[in-house]
């Protein structure tokens, strides 16, 4: 900082001292003091003054130069305000109380940035890995005269994987995505099952659907939170059945597979759960149950799952904004 760009900011009180200094001269002159003493008086006056600015400017260059030094030295600019030297007079504590809040702010922000990112890195090494399954098998199924139907399943496992990731990679941008429409929860449970029809035949599931309600939300993930739950039941529990009930505002999916053990149920939704049941199946990546728990979140959707260990797993989704027939 130049004396230029200082004094500037010194005006006011330039203007003010000037002012308390003519008044002071006149005061003096009419109190019948002489010339000599007035001019002696001004010429300290002004002394003065030029040296309080002098001061005043290298203390503030001063601390203007470690500042631009800490700035340099910070490998990330948004620290600055965690290492910055006290405040010394009113002004610059409310400064200080504002940059300190600031830079917590970005500092939270920067971790949640940084967590996310390696959780994305995560998961989309961990997809490389799954994906690399059934385009495996694609190939073997060619190679030994080509399975239409096997072929059509590894097809639906890579398609679900895709689906997947791509949901997982609009979460950041889910409002800005979703689409709020009315339709008739039985279609979407309709096309759910369709799309994964192959999967179903192939693990020898039967899926009975019944009811069905009108709503206000947003179908496409309505019918890829549909989707999540019978690739899980095909996942985890081959020829079992899978009952849907779509009534009273609530979308409930039933299967009399093997369950969720009890002290698991809290967290078969958190990110990359894969649980007792995932350990022993090939291909889990703790995925599905944490996408559908943040798209039920998105649209104030409730999420309530049952299970009993060795008997059944009831999921279900209770629309709040339930718009009736």
């Amino acid at each position: 900082m130049k004396l230029g760009e200082y004094l500037p900011s010194k005006l006011v009180t330039l203007c003010f001292l000037g002012i308390g200094g003519l008044l002071f001269c006149s005061v003096s002159a009419f109190a019948g003091a002489g010339i000599p003493i007035i001019l002696t008086f001004a010429f300290l006056y002004v002394l003065l003054i030029i040296l309080w600015l002098l001061v005043s400017y290298l203390l503030e260059r001063r601390k203007i130069v470690r500042l631009e030094k800490l700035i340099k030295e910070l490998p990330e600019k948004y620290l600055l305000g965690e290492v910055l030297p006290p405040p010394t007079n009113s002004v610059e504590r409310q400064y200080y109380r504002v940059m300190k809040e600031m830079s917590r702010s970005a500092v939270g922000a920067a971790k949640q940035a940084m967590r996310e990112k390696e959780e994305y890195c995560d998961y989309v090494e961990s997809w490389i890995h799954e994906i690399k399954t059934p385009l495996t098998a694609c190939s073997l199924i060619l190679a030994n005269g080509g399975d239409v139907r096997k072929l059509k399943t590894e097809l639906k496992r890579a398609d679900n994987l895709t689906e997947n990731i791509l949901y997982y990679a609009r979460m950041r941008t889910a409002e800005k995505d979703t689409q709020i429409k009315k339709f008739r929860t039985a279609d979407v449970i309709e096309e759910a099952v369709k799309s994964q029809m192959e999967l179903l035949i192939a693990a020898r599931i039967r899926v009975e659907t019944q009811g069905d309600f009108s709503v206000c939300s947003d179908d496409k993930a309505l019918c890829f939170m549909v989707k999540q739950l019978l690739i899980n039941t095909a996942k985890y529990c081959p020829g079992c059945l899978i009952q849907i009930t779509a009534e009273n505002g609530t979308i409930t999916v039933r299967d009399d597979g093997i369950g969720i053990p009890s002290h698991e149920i809290k967290r078969v939704t958190e990110r990359g759960f894969t649980g007792t049941n995932g350990h022993k199946t090939s291909g889990s990546t703790g995925m599905g149950l944490y996408l559908v728990r943040e798209l039920c979140e998105k649209l104030d959707i409730e999420l309530k799952i049952e299970s009993v260990q060795g008997s059944y797993t009831k999921i279900s989704f209770a629309f709040r904004n339930l718009t009736k027939v």
